[in-house]
């Protein structure tokens, strides 16, 4: 196992690199960042070229690309155009979205793979083909959507919520938005654990369980289940970096300031340190959770083992 992680972490080296490289390469050539500095008008040459030698922008792409993979090995993500400290955006805009996405990840846990097995085991029910269609309908409907309906119902007309998040973004306050940023995400873990439970049902493991006499509880959560969570697990270990990246819209519905707002901000206004600083974080978040996936296959699978 040891020689496995070892060997996965030194495969992330080119993949980051990698994505990194692109990222950084995308972001320099969305436009001039230093246009955006001076307001409506624009800068004259002296102050444009005092700006771009300022933050770095006057040498070539590849020579800021390597200075800046060094200085990111040393925590130091960059300055902001505003010239705030890009690691302190992150301080205070991390927390808040792992927060979020925590929320929103035990949604998908409890519901999701709950909705599915319910459904697996009642395959061709009514209580199958009612959580199917909603499940249906849920994908179909925009998240922007989704938000703003539970924004007006919950926050405006019932007053059961507040219609924004307070600064701190307390777990209390982030149930609704945490729903909203999961619904997606919920409706593809339940069809999936149906699909997979639905499956494995008929598979011989569980029928000589059933012959053996092996209470139904026992032979639904040690056998049937284990085994169906594999491509249940693939699929929320993925999604964790993916919530975090996506949760733009619903960040800017409830009025949460993190990584969503900060990206977008930094996307409005050119700010090519934060927006290359956060995404970097971001690709280091999506690596680990996958190898993290790739390490719950042997507890869930016996037969798997990692040399």
């Amino acid at each position: 196992m040891g020689r496995y992680v070892v060997r996965r972490l030194l495969q992330m080296i080119p993949v980051f690199v990698g994505a990194t490289l692109l990222i950084f390469l995308m972001v320099n050539v969305m436009g001039d960042p230093i246009a955006g500095l001076c307001g409506e008008r624009e800068c004259d040459p002296a102050t444009a070229a005092r700006l771009r030698k300022e933050f770095g922008l006057d040498k070539p792409v590849w020579q800021q690309y390597l200075t800046y993979m060094g200085n990111v090995f040393t925590g130091d993500f960059g300055t902001a155009f505003n010239g705030q400290p890009v690691i302190e955006l992150m301080a205070s805009a991390f927390p808040v979205t792992i927060r979020l996405t925590i929320v929103a990840i035990l949604f998908e846990i409890v519901i999701g793979i709950t909705l599915g097995v319910v459904t697996g085991l009642r395959r061709g029910h009514p209580v199958d083909t009612t959580v199917l269609l909603i499940t249906l309908v849920v994908i179909s409907v925009p998240t922007f959507v989704t938000g703003l309906l539970l924004q007006l119902l919950l926050g405006v007309q019932w007053g059961w919520i507040k219609p924004s998040v307070s600064p701190e973004a307390r777990f209390d306050e982030l149930i609704v938005p945490g729903l909203v940023l999961a619904s997606v995400s919920l409706a593809y873990v339940t069809r999936l654990t149906r699909t997979s439970i639905a499956e494995n049902r008929r598979s011989d493991y569980v029928r000589t369980a059933v012959a053996k006499g092996l209470p139904r509880r026992r032979v639904i959560t040690r056998h049937l289940l284990r085994n169906s969570l594999i491509p249940v697990v693939t699929f929320i270990g993925t999604d964790v970096g993916a919530l975090m990246g996506g949760a733009i819209v619903t960040e800017r519905i409830f009025n949460i300031h993190g990584v969503g707002y900060q990206l977008y901000q930094g996307i409005l206004r050119q700010n090519t340190q934060t927006v290359v600083g956060f995404v970097t974080v971001l690709v280091l978040v999506f690596l680990l959770a996958n190898l993290l996936v790739d390490l719950l296959y042997a507890v869930l699978d016996p037969r798997i083992r990692y040399a």
